[in-house]
């Protein structure tokens, strides 16, 4: 029945050019919404975090996930979208953190918050 493989593939080829056309190419191939670079470093780091929890325990690898998890949720709902250089700078902090959790004797991560109020 190879007509009927040419009239699928034909449908499919149309309904993906009608979703391009709507929606743009990422949209249209599931890939969401067209994400800026910084934005891809950030997610990239997050999944590298994530990756790098795997290799520890199963206890550690919770605490972790959890802990990578609130950071990040923290820092999107603080640090204003467009204040590149402190975003650029967390980018940063936290490649080097990456790189303590991928040694194999780190075992978990930690923050220190340090308030700049005077008294």
């Amino acid at each position: 029945m190879p007509w009927l493989r040419f009239f699928i593939t034909r449908k499919h080829f149309q309904k993906t050019k009608i979703q391009e056309e709507k929606f743009g190419r990422d949209d249209a191939m599931g890939g969401g919404p067209k994400l800026s670079g910084m934005q891809k470093q950030v997610l990239s780091l997050y999944r590298a975090f994530l990756r790098a929890a795997r290799s520890k325990s199963p206890q550690d690898r919770s605490r972790i996930e959890s802990f990578v998890s609130a950071e990040f949720r923290r820092n999107s709902k603080s640090v204003e979208r467009k204040n590149f250089l402190h975003i650029e700078y967390l980018l940063r902090r936290g490649k080097k953190q990456l790189d303590q959790l991928k040694s194999p004797d780190t075992v978990g991560l930690s923050s220190l918050n340090v308030r700049t109020e005077k008294p």
